[in-house]
């Protein structure tokens, strides 16, 4: 009888359950994405296939079948399913759980996976109560974050798991969800409805890849649509689908993976010469609410680390965008931004100063000191002359062009190698004409690096 009820009130919780809820997937054969790890011959196919399952983290953005995976995964081995959330429940009700889970594997050899949402809020403490049952096998961890694992969760854990990267669902992906949802026997019994394609492409673009808010969108048009008249179909069209979703939510956190992995894309887009990729990372971070000041800094270390004397304007440019940036700020330095960030992009690249201050550091730092010679030694001080300081210095302005041969280091060492790109190319000649004249006899030298 108490089965009875319990099927009865399971059924009832279904049928007043979110259409995302009504339609998770029940098999691998209807789950939708994650195709680098789930595919056939793809590492988790392959230990669900082999019933070698280990502990695991789910690591991805919202909406993508974390949890469903999990609940599929203990379908498909016949394991105890437990879940809970990291953020509602302390060391207490997690020691419950594995003791449970001791006796049932004990009683009746039936093993559990324990499926932990929201891992990264549990204190590092808290995650290490969990160690001992994970390495003895009593339960399979299931932890899932949208937070990076290896920052987030204690690393003796993560040690002792294997690393799922969940991406977020292609469009076309959310297009399929959405489709099977309007056939589906679970999603609107007694319905039949029609959609029209540019709303289903309109809910897959402004979803971001999250399949739970396109379906939620789905069923929000559906049920906010008229009334229809006896055996017509509801029809959404555009308009309606535009209303039932809003814009969308930019991912991001000031301090987490997308702050530093939409830097480092905005970064990387500069360096690599490419102006639309540098100015879409660029309106993507402002957009999600990023300090311009901090874009302005990064834009500054960019114009020396990467452009340098290939073109000596770019450090000006920068300076000028983090001063205007500071005084204008959001909306407007957004305008000052775009200009230097598409300046940068579209300059002519060298880290030949880069390069030159890490071999002068690293020779600072492991070679021997090297003395200042004499004649370059302060002789402003009175009985500095006694000290030979100063003595036998050639002033370059004495000479007509400004320039004397003059051995300033005292060691042959060379740490700046200017390159061929942009003004820099220049640079290289001038001290290659520089060393031939101070030095006819010195043997060619080779020509800048390109």
């Amino acid at each position: 009888m108490s089965d009875l009820w319990a099927e009865q009130r399971a059924v009832k919780r279904q049928s007043v359950a979110p259409l995302a809820v009504r339609l998770r997937p029940q098999s691998l054969t209807e789950f939708v994405g994650q195709e680098h790890f789930l595919a056939p011959g793809m590492l988790l196919n392959r230990m669900l296939s082999a019933d070698r399952l280990s502990s695991m983290i789910f690591y991805g953005p919202p909406g993508t079948g974390k949890t469903t995976l999990a609940e599929i995964i203990a379908s498909h081995t016949k394991r105890h399913f437990e879940q809970a959330n990291a953020a509602l429940v302390g060391v207490k009700d997690i020691r419950t759980i594995l003791d449970a889970a001791a006796r049932r594997l004990e009683n009746s050899s039936t093993q559990t996976i324990l499926f932990l949402d929201e891992i990264h809020r549990f204190a590092r403490n808290q995650q290490d109560v969990l160690l001992n049952d994970v390495e003895a096998g009593i339960v399979t961890l299931i932890g899932a974050t949208t937070e990076n694992p290896y920052f987030s969760v204690n690393s003796a854990l993560v040690s002792r798991s294997t690393v799922f990267q969940f991406e977020a669902l292609t469009n076309d992906h959310i297009i399929s969800l959405l489709r099977r949802a309007l056939t589906h026997p679970r999603a609107f019994p007694g319905l039949t409805i029609t959609v029209a394609d540019d709303a289903l492409h309109h809910w897959a673009r402004i979803s971001d890849g999250d399949a739970r808010r396109a379906l939620t969108a789905l069923e929000l048009a559906v049920l906010s649509a008229p009334t229809p008249k006896p055996n017509q179909p509801i029809h959404i069209n555009l308009d309606a689908a535009q209303q039932s979703i809003q814009a969308k939510a930019l991912v991001y956190d000031g301090t987490g993976d997308a702050h530093y992995d939409l830097a480092s894309a905005l970064i990387k887009s500069m360096r690599g010469s490419d102006p639309d990729a540098s100015v879409y990372w660029l309106a993507r971070m402002l957009q999600a609410g990023e300090d311009p000041r901090f874009i302005a800094r990064r834009i500054a270390i960019l114009a020396s680390e990467d452009i340098g004397n290939a073109d000596p304007h770019a450090i000006s440019v920068a300076a000028s965008a983090w001063e205007l940036t500071e005084r204008v700020g959001m909306p407007e330095c957004q305008l000052i931004l775009s200009q230097a960030v598409i300046y940068m992009a579209c300059a002519p690249k060298s880290n030949a100063c880069t390069l030159a201050i890490g071999a002068a550091s690293e020779e600072v730092r492991t070679g021997r000191t090297i003395p200042v010679p004499r004649f370059l030694r302060d002789a402003h001080y009175q009985g500095s002359a006694s000290l030979g300081n100063g003595q036998n210095y050639k002033y370059p302005h004495d000479s007509a062009d400004a320039y004397v041969d003059q051995d300033y280091l005292g060691v042959d060492r060379q740490f700046y190698h200017p390159t061929a790109h942009g003004f820099e190319a220049q640079i290289a000649q001038r001290l290659a004409d520089l060393k031939s004249r101070a030095r006819p006899d010195a043997s060619p030298q080779p020509p800048p690096r390109q």
